[in-house]
């Protein structure tokens, strides 16, 4: 059985430990949004979402080629059209 409060704590964490500021900052404001409103399966996907590397994640988001093929889920939904306001 899956503890939903360890898996949350390890997305947080994984959202805002990246490679860049640029998605830290992407990553951490889309999970704050809406991790307390996913369901086991999304916390799943968002987990394996933040496992994949920034380059192809900043190219998702931004609608550009990716050499790497994305699950059509609910999270990369959210993601992809996430409205993202840097401050």
């Amino acid at each position: 059985m899956i503890n939903i409060d360890e898996l949350k704590k390890k997305i947080i964490y994984r959202s805002n430990y990246r490679g860049t500021k640029e998605m830290e900052n992407l990553l951490s404001a889309f999970t704050k949004k809406y991790i307390n409103n996913l369901n086991e399966n999304d916390l799943l996907d968002l987990e394996k979402l933040l496992n994949i590397d920034d380059t192809n994640l900043y190219n998702f988001y931004n609608s550009i080629k990716t050499d790497f093929e994305f699950e059509s889920n609910n999270i990369n939904f959210l993601y992809k059209n996430f409205d993202y306001k840097q401050k």
